[in-house]
C-alpha cells in the first residue's frame, strides 16, 4: 500500500488503532436510476479500495427508494461496472428495499418517542414554513398531533389510503437550526408507484436521509463514505442513529470531494436527457462519460483506476482537466497495443518502376515496448497513402511527400513523386512515384536521408473498415446543457483502408493506428465482414489547439517537437549548431529543462534573443532565474516572433527588467502577463506600466491585514465554521482577500496572515 495516505485512510487507521471497529466495512450505495459514470468509478475505487487495503469488505447496495425512476437494467449496469473495474462485493447485492420493514419499524419507534409526526401541509407550505438562512422556520400545526393519531395516519399512509403528497412523516428536531436540513426533515412520502422489486406492497417510501443511515447500520457498515454534497446531511445521519439509541458499533459518515471534469456533465438528469432526446445513441455511446460509454470507446479498467489514483481523494471540490483522463488511457495503451497502419482518407500512389509483389516483415511493437509479435505486410506497385501526407505546395516544416521531397513508406521503401494526376476540377486523384530498390527498411544502402515515414496500405489486399472518430461531447469547458454540445463530436468514415492482418489475424482488439491515434474494435457493431473501429484517443492532446487559440497553438506545436510526439513522422534530427546549443542550455551551468532547451536550440531567432539577454546579466549562476527568464522567452517572446513582424515592440533589456520584477517580488507572474501584453501594445518599459497602472504586488502586512479583518467581519458564520473544524474554508478566505486586492496581494503573504488571523 502507498505510504502516502489520503485523509479517509488516516481516519480508518485511527479508528482501527482505537479499536472502534473489529472490521472495516464500507459500501457503494448508488441509486439504480441511470448508468454509472466516471464519478461513480471514483467512489467505487475509494470504497472498495479502502475495504481491500484494510482487509475488510465492501457491500454493493442499491438505494432503491424512488420507484418512479428505478429499473433493473440500471441495477445490471451498476453491477457490471463494479465487476469490470475489477472489484467484488461481499455476498449478494443488497437493496434498501430489502430493509423496508425494518426501516418502517424504526419510524414507528420515533413516532412513539415523540420524535416524528405526520404532517399534512402542502409541499409549498412546507417550503414556506422552513424559513431562510437568516430567518428561523416555524413548525407545522400538525406537529402537535398525538402519538396515537400519528401512528394511525402512518399506518393508513402505508396501506395506500391517501393520495400522493397528502401527508408526509417528518422528524421533530429544530425549526430554528442553522443547518436547514435539520428543520424537521421528511422521513417518508407517499408514492403510488410500482416498485421494480417490491411490486405494490408499499405505498410509502423512505427518504434518502432516513433510509441511508439505517441501511448502513443494518449492514454493519463502519465507514459511510459519500461525496461532499451530503456534508450537511451528516447531522441527520447522526440524529437518527443517536435518537434511536442504536447500539455500537455504529457507522459514521465521512465526505470526500466529488469528481468534476471539464467538457463533461455528470448530472444523471442531463445524461438521461441526452439519451431520451437521442442526442447520443444510448447510455453506452462512446462519447458519454458513463462507464459503459468509456468501455465501449475502448478505455481499460486500468486506465480509469489509474486516473482515480492520480486525482487522489480531496476534501474540497475542484475541476479536473479531461486531458488527464485521456493521458491515462494513452499511458496504459502505449506499452500494450500493436502498431498498425490504417489510411482514413486514401490517395492512390502508383509506383511505376516496381513490378510484382512481396510481403514485408513488420513488428507490431517499437523497440521500447517489451513485447513480441510481427506480421507480413503485402506490398505492390499500387498503394494508398493518407491524402494529407502529400502536399503540392508544402508549408514550412512539412516533412512528408512533396514533388521535391522523398519520403519513406513505413516498413518499406523510399519513394519519390514523379507526377501529380488531377481531375477536371483540379483535385489530386493519383500520384505517380518511383521507389529506390536499395532503400528497403532494415537493409537500406541508398544513402538517402528522409525526414519522415508515412503509413500506407496495399491497394489490392487492404481491408475496408468503418472508423468512428469521437471527440469531446461538449464544446465548452463548463457545459450547462444541450446547447453546449459539440457538433463535431462524431465523424464517421465508411471507407477507410487497413492492413489485412488486423482483420485476418486479429492480434488484439485495441490498436495504435500509426500517426492517427488509439482505436478499439467496437464490441457491438464489429463483424469480420463489416469491421468497425472506435477512436479511443489521439496520440496527443489536440483539443487545446482548437479551443484555446493562437497562443496555445504555438505552445502545442513546440511541445510536439520538444517531446518528439509523432505528428509528421520522425522528427528531424538536430544539426551540429542546434545540438551544440542544446548541450549548452541543458548543461549544469544553465540547468534548463530539456523541453525549454530543445525549443531554444531549434529556433535561431529565439536563441539569439535569449543570448542577447544573457550578455546583460551580471550574475549568471542563479539557475532558478535563468529558467524563469528562458520560460518568458519560450512562451511569450516566441509568440510575438512567430507573427513575422519586422520589429518587436519591446527590447531584450525590457524583458530582463520584467524578469527581475518577478524575481524580486514586485509583481506576481499573473500580473507579469498583463504587463507583457501592454509592452507588446505600447512598447513601454515594464516598470513604467506597473507604476502607471498601480500593478505593484502588495506584500506589506499592514496593508493586507485590514482587508483580512474586513473579509472576516463580513463572514462571521464561516469564521465560526472554520474554527469549529471546517478547515476547507481556508481557501475561501484567501480567495476573498485576493479578490479584494484585484489579484495584487502576494499569495504567500496572504496565506500566512489568514492562517494567523483564523487561529
Amino acid at each position: 500500500m502507498n505510504e502516502s495516505k489520503d485523509f479517509l485512510r488516516v481516519i480508518v487507521e485511527e479508528d482501527l488503532k482505537a479499536h472502534k471497529y473489529n472490521e472495516v466495512v464500507t459500501r457503494f450505495p448508488p441509486e439504480p436510476n441511470g448508468f454509472p459514470h466516471i464519478g461513480h468509478a471514483k467512489s467505487i475505487a475509494i470504497n472498495f479500495g479502502i475495504a481491500r487495503d484494510y482487509k475488510g469488505h465492501c457491500n454493493l447496495r442499491m438505494d432503491d427508494t424512488n420507484p418512479t425512476t428505478e429499473d433493473t437494467r440500471y441495477v445490471e449496469a451498476l453491477k457490471d461496472a463494479v465487476e469490470w473495474l475489477g472489484f467484488k462485493w461481499e455476498g449478494n447485492v443488497r437493496y434498501t428495499s430489502d430493509y423496508f420493514p425494518q426501516i418502517y419499524a424504526y419510524a414507528i419507534e420515533l413516532v412513539k418517542m415523540g420524535k416524528a409526526y405526520v404532517d399534512s401541509l402542502s409541499e409549498e407550505e412546507i417550503r414556506e414554513y422552513r424559513g431562510t438562512v437568516t430567518e428561523p422556520g416555524r413548525r407545522s400545526v400538525y406537529a402537535e398531533r398525538s402519538v396515537e393519531e400519528n401512528l394511525d395516519l402512518l399506518e393508513r399512509m402505508k396501506n395506500g389510503e391517501f393520495k400522493d403528497g397528502e401527508h408526509v412523516l417528518r422528524a421533530k428536531i429544530d425549526m430554528s437550526a442553522a443547518n436547514m436540513k435539520m428543520r424537521d426533515p421528511l422521513l417518508y412520502r407517499i408514492r403510488h408507484a410500482h416498485h421494480y422489486r417490491t411490486g405494490d406492497a408499499w405505498h410509502i417510501y423512505p427518504m434518502y436521509d432516513f433510509g441511508h443511515c439505517l441501511s448502513d447500520y443494518i449492514e454493519g457498515v463502519s465507514h459511510s463514505i459519500c461525496t461532499l454534497e451530503f456534508e450537511n446531511n451528516r447531522d441527520i445521519y447522526d440524529w437518527v442513529l443517536d435518537t434511536l439509541g442504536l447500539t455500537s458499533p455504529r457507522p459514521y459518515q465521512h465526505e470526500f470531494a466529488r469528481l468534476g471534469i471539464n467538457y463533461t456533465v455528470m448530472s444523471k438528469r442531463k445524461l438521461l436527457e441526452l439519451v431520451n432526446e437521442k442526442y447520443v445513441s444510448g447510455w453506452d455511446d462512446p462519447r458519454m462519460p458513463t462507464i459503459a460509454g468509456l468501455r465501449r470507446r475502448g478505455y481499460t479498467p486500468e486506465s480509469i483506476l489509474n486516473f482515480c489514483h492520480q486525482i487522489g481523494v480531496a476534501k474540497a471540490n475542484s475541476m479536473v482537466d479531461v486531458a488527464q483522463l485521456e493521458f491515462c488511457i494513452r499511458d496504459d495503451l502505449n506499452t500494450k497495443v500493436p502498431r498498425v497502419m490504417c489510411v482514413l482518407d486514401p490517395l492512390k500512389v502508383t509506383i511505376e518502376n516496381y513490378e510484382g509483389s512481396e510481403e514485408l516483415d513488420a513488428s507490431y511493437y517499437p523497440d521500447d515496448v517489451p513485447k513480441e509479435g510481427s506480421r507480413k505486410l503485402p506490398f505492390s506497385r499500387e498503394i494508398y497513402i493518407e491524402r494529407e501526407d502529400f502536399s503540392e505546395n508544402p508549408p514550412a516544416g512539412f516533412y512528408r511527400l512533396t514533388p521535391e521531397q522523398p519520403v519513406r513508406l513505413k516498413h518499406a521503401y523510399i519513394i519519390t513523386c514523379k507526377e501529380v494526376i488531377k481531375d477536371a476540377q483540379g483535385n489530386i486523384t493519383e500520384i505517380i512515384a518511383t521507389y529506390r530498390p536499395d532503400s528497403k527498411s532494415g537493409s537500406d544502402t541508398s544513402g538517402i536521408k528522409v525526414k519522415s515515414a508515412i503509413q500506407w496500405v496495399d491497394a489490392a489486399r487492404a481491408k475496408t473498415v468503418e472508423v468512428r472518430l469521437y471527440d469531446r461531447l461538449y464544446a465548452c469547458e463548463a457545459p450547462e446543457g444541450v446547447e453546449d454540445l459539440n457538433p463535431g463530436s462524431l465523424k464517421v468514415i465508411k471507407n477507410a483502408l487497413i492492413e489485412p492482418a488486423v482483420i485476418t489475424e486479429k492480434p488484439d482488439v485495441r490498436f495504435q493506428f500509426e500517426r492517427q491515434g488509439y482505436f478499439y474494435a467496437d464490441p457491438i457493431d464489429y463483424t469480420d465482414e463489416a469491421p468497425v473501429f472506435n477512436k479511443i484517443v489521439g496520440l496527443k492532446d489536440s483539443w487545446n489547439k482548437k479551443a484555446k487559440g493562437e497562443e496555445n497553438t504555438a505552445k502545442s506545436e513546440r511541445k510536439a517537437v520538444e517531446k518528439k510526439v509523432q505528428i509528421d513522422g520522425e522528427v528531424a534530427p538536430m544539426n551540429e549548431v542546434e545540438q551544440a546549443r542544446f548541450n549548452k542550455y541543458s548543461s549544469e551551468e544553465y540547468g534548463l529543462n530539456n523541453e525549454v532547451a530543445n525549443t531554444l536550440a531549434r529556433d535561431e531567432k529565439l536563441a539569439r534573443f535569449y543570448e542577447e539577454i544573457l550578455t546583460q546579466l551580471q550574475h549568471k549562476n542563479n539557475k532558478k532565474f535563468l529558467n524563469m527568464l528562458a520560460n518568458i522567452v519560450v512562451n511569450d517572446v516566441a509568440r510575438e516572433l512567430k507573427k513575422d513582424i519586422e520589429r518587436l515592440s519591446f527590447t531584450t533589456t525590457q524583458i530582463l527588467s520584467l524578469a527581475y520584477m518577478i524575481h524580486y517580488g514586485q509583481i506576481s507572474t499573473t500580473i507579469a502577463k498583463t504587463v507583457f501584453e501592454e509592452m507588446v501594445k505600447t512598447g513601454e518599459h515594464p516598470k513604467a506600466i506597473v507604476d502607471s497602472k498601480g500593478l505593484q504586488q502588495i506584500s506589506d502586512p499592514s496593508l493586507i491585514l485590514p482587508i483580512i479583518d474586513d473579509v472576516m467581519a463580513k463572514n462571521p458564520d464561516n469564521v465560526e465554521k472554520y474554527r469549529a473544524g471546517n478547515t476547507k474554508l481556508f481557501g475561501f478566505f484567501v480567495g476573498q482577500v485576493l479578490k479584494a486586492t484585484g489579484g495584487k496581494a502576494n499569495p504567500q503573504v496572504v496565506n500566512d496572515l489568514v492562517a494567523q488571523k483564523l487561529q
